[in-house]
């Protein structure tokens, strides 16, 4: 991976196993199947035909993406506990910012990376994932395409997703969903086919060893933050009602467990590398400048009869001109004296006035001078100066050494070429134990002709409910010892609540 292999800018994906998973015969959840007139050959012809139009018109990440070979991980070991029909199933991540996520007929699943950032941990990730794959186990896009009487669909695919999965395109589908758009009525879930979805995928999320609450709070989290239609996700998935209660008697129904997980070293790692990548607006998607950059359509998608439309090569403008929010271009790092405060659920903290914030009172955030975070020389999206401020929780793990260590073990083992600078040592962050360590690493800022050395620090402090907060201080090396006051400034003023 080169210059690119260090824990904030790449992660390898491990998957952290929770005892030893043994797959069941089938759901508790059973549904009542649709008089289905689709084959599943025709079903898997249908999802992957669809994919040619996501590629035209979403800004898909490389396979070889960090985050995209967490996500396909993560699917892999999810779908082992998917009863039914075995279906080829594939996951992909959409490079845009609205939170949402969607799955084609056969399984082609795509989950925004605005998902990927806006999930607290792994187990939410990944009941937004079994919840797709409920969609697919249970054939929900074709059995609404056999009920509105559509046979013709699979002749007509092309012609039919001409308009598909452009969040606020015009505002058009962020008003309406993707399903209204260009007549894909057959992709509209209706509420009973999102209860069945949150169902199994409650199911899927028990056996593969998670906290399957994890659910249902993360889609009353994006209702609390957006309201009921102002989000993509809620959009496209309705709410049937109640959904932390049904979800309650499901779980009634289940073997009770002693432990259940919610987090792991490795969706910290992945997560703190997605919040500094920059997710394409609505605006940006529709400008069309990520088709340069657009990874080949899959083989198994052309051979379906899928196609695209050419990517784009040549910008509006000198090619030699750096485009808004390319990393590096106007960076204005020097801290302002003037603090902002900022009061999180979990926290409050001071910053400087003149960096921006990026996040929520619910959220990870992002704190970063104007011109730190972007795209570097290569196209890839990073930090080079800032701090991140997330959470991080594992069950079964104890004190605030314990915890440490296993998120220390989880950045050494996805990253071989970043290096520790210090010893882990003790700190004491308004009267709350924590633990402090650096680490060095090659910077976003390199190039192919000059390598800038990156300094990340990293505190992490406990919390009272026994899980860490953990703040990641980026910085050029040259930089940072000017950079660190201000960074002292920021973690003295950071009190838990």
């Amino acid at each position: 991976m080169g210059r690119r292999t260090r824990f904030w800018t790449c992660v390898v994906f491990m998957v952290f196993a929770v005892g030893i998973l043994i797959r069941p015969a089938e759901a508790r959840f059973k549904p009542t199947p649709c008089n289905n007139p689709f084959t599943q050959p025709q079903e898997i012809q249908l999802g992957l035909k669809a994919m040619g139009q996501v590629y035209q018109q979403q800004p898909i990440l490389p396979d070889s993406d960090p985050v995209s070979r967490y996500v396909q991980s993560l699917g892999a070991r999810l779908v082992q506990f998917a009863p039914g029909d075995r279906w080829p199933y594939q996951f992909h991540v959409v490079n845009a910012a609205d939170i949402n996520a969607f799955a084609l007929p056969g399984g082609e699943i795509f989950v925004n990376l605005g998902t990927v950032q806006a999930a607290s941990d792994e187990a939410q990730l990944a009941g937004v994932m079994a919840h797709e794959i409920s969609h697919v186990a249970q054939r929900h896009s074709t059995c609404n395409a056999a009920k509105q009487q559509m046979p013709s669909i699979l002749a007509g695919i092309g012609g039919a997703l001409a308009g598909i999965f452009i969040p606020g395109t015009a505002g058009v589908i962020a008003q309406q969903g993707i399903s209204s758009v260009a007549g894909l009525t057959f992709l509209r879930m209706s509420r009973n086919d999102e209860k069945q979805a949150d169902l199994m995928g409650t199911d899927i999320l028990y056996d593969a060893g998670y906290d399957p609450r994890a659910l249902p709070q993360f889609f009353e989290t994006i209702q609390a933050k957006y309201g009921s239609g102002g989000a993509q996700l809620l959009s496209d998935h309705p709410n049937p009602g109640n959904r932390i209660g049904y979800v309650d008697q499901e779980i009634a129904t289940l073997p009770p467990k002693t432990a259940e997980m919610k987090d792991s070293p490795e969706f910290v790692a992945m997560h703190t590398r997605a919040l500094k990548m920059h997710a394409e607006t609505a605006e940006e998607i529709k400008a069309g400048a990520w088709k340069s950059k657009q990874p080949p359509l899959p083989a198994e998608a052309i051979a379906a009869g899928a196609t695209t439309t050419a990517p784009t090569t040549q910008q509006t403008g000198s090619s030699t001109t750096p485009q808004s929010g390319t990393l590096g271009s106007t960076i204005n790092w020097h801290p302002s004296s003037a603090m902002n405060t900022f009061s999180h659920s979990l926290y409050t903290v001071r910053y400087p006035q003149n960096w921006n914030m990026s996040g929520s009172k619910q959220s990870s955030v992002v704190i970063a001078p104007t011109g730190g975070t972007g795209t570097d020389a290569n196209g890839q999206t990073a930090t080079a100066y800032g701090v991140i401020i997330d959470r991080f929780q594992v069950q079964g793990q104890g004190d605030v050494q314990q915890l440490t260590d296993a998120l220390i073990q989880g950045i050494e083992q996805s990253n071989p070429g970043m290096s520790e600078a210090t010893d882990v040592t003790g700190i004491t962050v308004n009267r709350r134990q924590g633990r402090s360590v650096e680490f060095l690493s090659h910077s976003p800022l390199s190039t192919s002709s000059k390598t800038v050395y990156e300094r990340d620090w990293m505190v992490t402090v406990q919390r009272p409910d026994g899980s860490l907060s953990y703040l990641i201080f980026i910085s050029p090396e040259k930089d940072f010892s000017s950079l660190r006051p201000t960074f002292k400034n920021i973690l003295n003023s950071f009190t838990v609540r």
